[in-house]
């Protein structure tokens, strides 16, 4: 899976936020807010081939089924492709 932009991860308060860099900026206007999920999965991005990949890391990482973890990532790539980011 590929990220179509650049961003630099940061923990701040308590939350961890995606900051859009470089080119990034001129499309997405502010910050992204990532739960303990998220940033999971956002970590395992570069290295996964598939949405599958994804789903299976959460379900080596949490005690969850296969259909709430398949629901979980589909939501979160959802997400991120309407927002361009891959």
């Amino acid at each position: 899976m590929k990220l179509k932009h650049e961003f630099v991860v940061r923990e701040i308060a308590g939350e961890t936020l995606l900051v859009p860099v470089g080119t990034a900026t001129l499309s997405l206007n502010g910050m992204l807010v990532l739960n303990e999920c998220g940033k999971y999965l956002w970590d395992r991005i570069p290295d996964a081939g598939s949405e599958e990949d994804l789903i299976n890391a959460l379900l080596a990482e949490y005690e969850v089924n296969r259909q709430t973890a398949a629901q979980d990532v589909a939501e979160f790539l959802e997400s991120l492709r309407k927002l361009g980011i891959i």
